[in-house]
């Protein structure tokens, strides 16, 4: 059996605040490091009134000192925005308070808008793979001499290091990936149902890059709930919300569970909420299914779940569900 592991986005329901979404990410890690998840990643996003996590590496912080088990990170740094020297001595700080339990995942996306990139005096996303190389360097010692920041090191320095991934939803991660010889995962929610990619991934590795294998998360969207039109309905709010997004209409709060009932929603609304993404949800019966077809499709070593419900209490129960139908081994964490 493969490991699960979580990706949280912090939303924001109908009624919430985003502090609210904050506690509830606190309190949902808590839950997952009991619950025997093998990570708990945090996404990155900008300026979006429905998702409340800018800062995941601060947010991390605090996670760290909430769990005892379960590796944590991010899902990710979009590292264009960011110093690679800066981010590095940011999870050097992480893996000092958490040793042995950070995942620095990475990508190039935004996260936001052309404005946020300016906002945040976002630099050339070109530059993606050479910042990776970079703060894999200050990470772990290893600068070429003939760096200009040779000298340079991310500190607290320590005897582990953050775990380093490269996150995708098309091919060029992918490639990326396999050609630096780092982990890939996978953003089947955004990218949609393509087993090409992270079989692309395997078949291009590079092992000598960095001596490692080749490993691989795919990351879906998924609700579960006691049936399967239970977790139909609880899928509703983020449908509509999905649509309200695609028509530019904007990512306020996730919709209630009422107001997305009473959604009059028109065909072509139902397709687009559908089309290049998948949301599995249903039974813990019918999702595992699911989420084993999908690891086995696309030739994944351990598959991440993300879930958007009508209230932080389904989201919960959805993982707690989840947890269940896999046999995860629940652990004693005590203060």
């Amino acid at each position: 059996m493969f490991p699960i592991s979580i990706l949280d986005q912090s939303p924001v329901v109908e009624g919430a605040t985003p502090r609210e979404a904050i506690l509830a990410t606190i309190a949902l890690a808590r839950a997952a490091d009991e619950l025997g998840y093998a990570r708990y990643w945090l996404a990155e996003h900008h300026s979006m009134q429905g998702l409340a996590d800018a800062a995941p590496e601060i947010l991390l912080a605090r996670l760290s000192a909430e769990t005892r088990r379960i590796r944590l990170g991010t899902g990710g740094v979009m590292l264009p925005h960011y110093s690679a020297f800066k981010i590095a001595e940011s999870f050097r700080m992480l893996e000092a308070l958490a040793p042995g339990r950070i995942d620095l995942g990475v990508g190039r996306a935004p996260g936001g808008t052309q404005l946020v990139n300016a906002a945040l005096e976002s630099r050339d996303p070109s530059k993606f793979p050479a910042q990776i190389a970079e703060a894999i360097g200050y990470l772990e010692g290893t600068t070429s001499p003939s760096s200009p920041f040779a000298g340079l090191r991310a500190m607290p320095s320590g005897a582990t290091a953050p775990e380093l991934w490269v996150l995708g939803s098309s091919d060029y991660g992918a490639r990326l990936a396999a050609r630096m010889g780092l982990p890939y995962a996978y953003a089947h929610f955004i990218g949609g149902d393509e087993p090409n990619i992270p079989r692309i991934y395997r078949a291009r590795f590079d092992a000598t890059a960095r001596t490692g294998r080749a490993r691989c998360i795919v990351t879906v969207a998924a609700i579960v709930a006691s049936t399967d039109e239970e977790a139909e309905d609880l899928a509703l709010p983020l449908r509509l919300w999905r649509t309200r997004i695609m028509s530019g209409q904007g990512g306020g709060p996730i919709p209630s569970l009422a107001e997305a009932r009473a959604h009059a929603w028109p065909a072509h609304e139902r397709a687009a909420t559908e089309r290049g993404r998948r949301l599995v949800c249903g039974s813990p019966s019918t999702v595992r299914a699911a989420l084993e077809g999908i690891v086995d499709e696309h030739g994944a070593d351990e598959a991440m779940v993300v879930t958007i419900a009508p209230d932080y209490a389904a989201r919960l129960r959805s993982y707690e569900l989840l947890a269940e139908a896999f046999a995860l081994e629940r652990t004693l964490v005590s203060a």
